[in-house]
């Protein structure tokens, strides 16, 4: 039978004591902390490797003494496991130490950490066939050797990196964190120095695991400091863009029908936004008492930027069409101005045109945009291919060339943005032309906003549910004749 003296009751007490935070603290970072996924399993795994180790420590302490042969079996295998997870624990401490300094030889160290690591679990390997750096006498009573120095080699060579990142790399740790990784180096040393002068009581334990918990503390905290920030960023953006949304869509005509004491025509527009603000648009007016303008275009880019693009391309090309300026013409003066301190690098493809009521004569002008549709009465709708201007806001000074064409009672004119022929299912495959005609030929003597919903339904069917990545916007004209 052996004894238990004071101090190892007050050492097993102090150990039992770090065993449940450490439980506490993983429990913690799985449930209770909001955490990424990467964030979680380092510190699971961190507070498991301290569990584990400040765990064999407590059974050598229980086995010590008991001069049994099972007894004996057990404390040297705890006591191999206990500097096992010593040095895995200085591991870890050393690979948050190096991806928190950010270091441009991050590869490299983290190539000499594994070294350092092996090397102190071929250090323990041998040490515990060979009796290198400790022993057990007859009664399993655990001695230090001549060579126990070479057990903590390798947790010193990590620790001196260690110091090395926190001073070379200061300005990287947030001054938040800075000193939490100060502690965790410090206190274990300290308590070293005191548990030497005061006798047997594990300071060095107590210190370990109450500087490892308020470490974690403060990282975490910090963490999700960080991301309620972005959290509160992310949903004031969100409000912002979904403003911008309204914005963007209040600036397009929506009243229909548009012209209701117009019969000589019928027509109809459409515009369904994808999540993020983009940059298409459509427009219609009366440029006179016999003349339509039509608009369809597509800013380049997403998001505000392209919204305010959009916006002030829309104001341009309706001003100078308004002024009587052809199609081409008003292309050439807005690509000008638009050109002018670009420095956003932005575009924005157009097809225009106005079309004189009274006789179905229309001038169009197409500057890098999707081809426009026709239908004939009493026929399909048929692509019109020809060769296109550039974008418009790409160069200064370039011509728009025009083409002319002519509407007869009983046809149909359809333009739309690339976010319906690009349409994407859940394979990436594109909804394309051939679909958008094939939809549109469903019912070919539809009206306008049933043309437009046809081939809505089309893009829907084909792409089953799958995200929408572009705005897609429509315009269908009707021509009726007088």
């Amino acid at each position: 039978m052996f004894m238990v003296s004071f101090a190892e009751i007050i050492n097993i007490i102090i150990i039992s004591i770090g065993i449940g935070i450490c439980g506490m603290n993983f429990l913690q970072v799985s449930f209770g902390a909001r955490l990424k996924k990467q964030v979680t399993v380092y510190f699971q795994l961190f507070f498991t490797t301290l569990f584990l180790y400040i765990g064999n420590h407590l059974l050598r302490l229980l086995l010590e003494g008991n001069p049994l042969e099972a007894a004996g079996i057990a404390i040297r295998t705890v006591t191999f496991l206990e500097f096992i997870f010593s040095g895995v624990m200085a591991w870890l401490f050393s690979l948050l130490t190096l991806y928190v300094s950010k270091s441009e030889n991050a590869r490299t160290l983290n190539l000499v950490l594994l070294v350092v690591l092996i090397t102190h679990i071929l250090i323990m390997t041998i040490s515990q066939f060979t009796g290198l750096c400790y022993t057990f006498d007859s009664n399993n009573v655990y001695h230090r050797s001549g060579g126990y120095l070479l057990s903590n080699l390798s947790i010193f060579v990590m620790l001196a990196m260690d110091i090395y990142l926190l001073i070379r790399y200061r300005n990287n740790f947030n001054p938040n964190i800075r000193p939490a990784f100060w502690i965790y180096i410090i206190a274990p040393i300290v308590a070293m120095v005191i548990q030497t002068i005061s006798g047997k009581i594990q300071f060095i334990i107590l210190a370990t695991v109450v500087a490892a918990v308020f470490m974690s503390r403060v990282i975490m905290r910090d963490l999700i400091n960080k991301y309620e920030d972005q959290e509160k960023t992310s949903a004031r953006i969100g409000a912002e863009l979904n403003m911008a949304t309204a914005i963007q869509a209040s600036q397009l005509p929506r009243l229909f029908p548009a012209f209701p004491n117009r019969p000589e025509f019928d027509l109809f527009a459409s515009m369904t936004p994808a999540k993020e603000v983009g940059g298409d648009f459509y427009d219609f007016f009366l440029v006179d008492d016999n003349h339509i303008g039509l608009v369809m275009a597509d800013v380049s880019g997403k998001g505000v930027p392209a919204a305010l693009f959009m916006m002030i391309s829309r104001v341009l090309i309706k001003s100078r069409l308004q002024n009587g300026e052809s199609p081409g013409e008003a292309l050439e003066n807005v690509n000008n101005q638009l050109c002018e301190n670009n420095d956003t690098g932005l575009f924005v493809t157009v097809w225009v045109a106005v079309l004189e009521i009274s006789t179905g004569k229309g001038v169009a002008a197409n500057a890098g945009h999707e081809h426009p549709v026709i239908r004939r009465a009493g026929g399909q709708y048929e692509l019109i291919t020809y060769r296109h201007s550039p974008a418009v806001a790409c160069m200064e000074g370039i011509p728009f060339k025009e083409h002319e064409f002519v509407l007869k009672p009983g046809d149909s004119l359809f333009v739309y943005t690339d976010g319906v022929a690009e349409a994407t299912n859940a394979n990436d495959e594109l909804f394309g032309t051939d679909r958008m005609l094939e939809a549109l030929n469903r019912n070919p003597d539809a009206l306008p906003e049933q043309v437009l919903a046809g081939v809505m339904d089309g893009i829907n069917e084909f792409v089953a549910g799958a995200e929408q990545f572009d705005d897609i916007t429509m315009l269908c004209l009707r021509y009726n004749g007088i």
